[in-house]
Parts: C-alpha cells; structure tokens; sequence
C-alpha cells in the first residue's frame, strides 16, 4: 500500500510531477539571476573605470556590493513567484539583529574601517605599503581584510580595523624618492675628497636624476666617526638599485683612496 501511494504520488501533477517542476522552474530562476547580476556588475565595472577618481578598492566594493544586493532582491522575488511565504524569514532576521550586532562587534569595526580605507583613499591595490610593521604590496581588500604581499613573498592578512587605527606609509604613492644614506669616515681622513668621490659616484649613476639635485653634506661628528649624508634622488621603482649600487660603490671608491670606514669606539 505504501508503496502504490508512494507511486500514485510520484506520477500525479500535484506530487513529484508538481514538485520536480517547481524544483526545475527555480534552479533555472536562479540560473538566470546570477547570470544578470553578473552582467549587471560588468556593466557598472566598465562604467566605473571611466570615474578616474575612484579608485580600483571603491571599484570593486561597489561591484561586488551591486552583485550581492540584485542577487539577494531577485532571490526574495523568484520565492515570492513561487509561493514561498518571506514574511516570516524578515522576522527572524528582524528578531536576532541585535544579537548579531552583538557578536560581530569587530567584524562591523572592520567593515567600518574598510570603507573608510575605500572612501580615504590611503592606498590601491598595486601599491607598496607600510603598515604594522609590515612592509608590502597590497593584493586585496575586502569589506573586512587587507592581504599584503611581503617583500620575501608572503601573505599577510590583516583586519581592516588594525590597518585603518594604525600609521599607513604608502611608498609608491609618489614618482619619485629621496635616497637617504650615511657613510661615516675617520677622523683623520679627508672630509673634502670623500665628498668629491660621493658627487662623482651620484653624477655618474644613471638612475639618479638631476633634478632636484642630490644633497651631500658633512653631517655630524659623531662618536666614532665623521658622518657624510649622500641624498639623491631617483624613481620609486629605482629606490633599491640605487641604495645598493651606492653602497658598494661608495666602500670601493673609499678604499681606492684611502679613506676609511672606521669601527665603533
């Protein structure tokens, strides 16, 4: 008997017939919500990249935030076609959204702090940052995170709240950077030639650009030694090459003329 009704239930159009193409009526709703919420968010992607003063953070927010809100609405929509009564899942959500609020206090702090970073503008993906002691490339940030590529190529993650409530250094923000470097010599050595072979070694390199022209100076009788500032300046992206390549040209130079580098005393 069970089985008979179980059959009759099946093959009648107001049980598993019914049932399997209301089942089919929804996926395909669903299908075709997300494939115009995705070209929706398209659209507005490519109008967006026409707004030069947003920047690529506030791009993606705004996307993803379009995505999710015609998803969620045409969700509430294709339920309400079909028969599905709403009413009570907005009381539910209605009743524990203080109990929500509650428990995800740092989650909406970060979420806060994140649409601050996209509304300040402090930095974009691309950008090479310092922040909480954490020297990188910004890869992401989402409503509640920022994930930073370190320099030796690893992924940091850090909550927006941490990352806004701290001190940012945005290093590529501007075309150009100031090289600072000190070389102590002794005391006994000649200040004037040591700052003879810095000029020729900064003329020389073809990265340091002229203008604004490199600083070099005598600038402080230290302890152990005699400290020369040599500050050129040079492309951001030249920032490292030219630190390097001073350097070792600067300890060569020195010793080729005598000039030495002395230890603490």
């Amino acid at each position: 008997t069970m089985l008979s009704e179980l059959i009759d239930w099946a093959t009648s159009r107001d049980g598993g017939i019914g049932f399997l193409l209301k089942a089919t009526m929804i996926i395909g709703a669903l299908i075709a919500l997300l494939i115009v919420a995705r070209l929706v968010a398209s659209l507005l992607g490519r109008g967006l990249q026409r707004v030069s003063k947003l920047s690529q953070l506030m791009q993606d927010f705004l996307i993803k935030a379009m995505f999710w809100l015609l998803f969620a609405t045409g969700l509430m929509v294709i339920l309400s076609l079909f028969g599905v009564n709403i009413t009570p899942l907005f009381a539910v959500l209605g009743g524990a959204r203080f109990i929500l609020a509650f428990a995800m206090q740092e989650t909406l702090g970060n979420l806060a702090s994140g649409l601050m970073i996209m509304i300040n503008k402090p930095f974009d993906v691309g950008d090479l940052i310092d922040t909480n002691g954490i020297l990188g490339e910004v890869q992401a940030v989402s409503i509640v995170s920022t994930t930073i590529r370190t320099l030796d190529n690893q992924i940091v993650i850090l909550p927006n709240s941490k990352v806004w409530g701290s001190i940012i250094t945005n290093v590529t923000v501007s075309p150009n950077r100031r090289v600072d470097m000190v070389f102590g010599i002794g005391y006994g050595d000649d200040m004037d030639k040591a700052e003879e072979i810095l000029q020729q070694l900064v003329a020389r390199h073809p990265l340091i650009l002229a203008d604004p022209e490199a600083n070099i100076r005598v600038h402080e009788l230290a302890d152990s030694s005699v400290n020369l500032i040599c500050r050129p300046w040079v492309k951001t992206e030249d920032y490292w090459t030219v630190y390097w390549d001073l350097t070792k040209q600067a300890k060569e130079a020195f010793d080729r003329s005598g000039i030495s580098i002395p230890f603490p005393q």
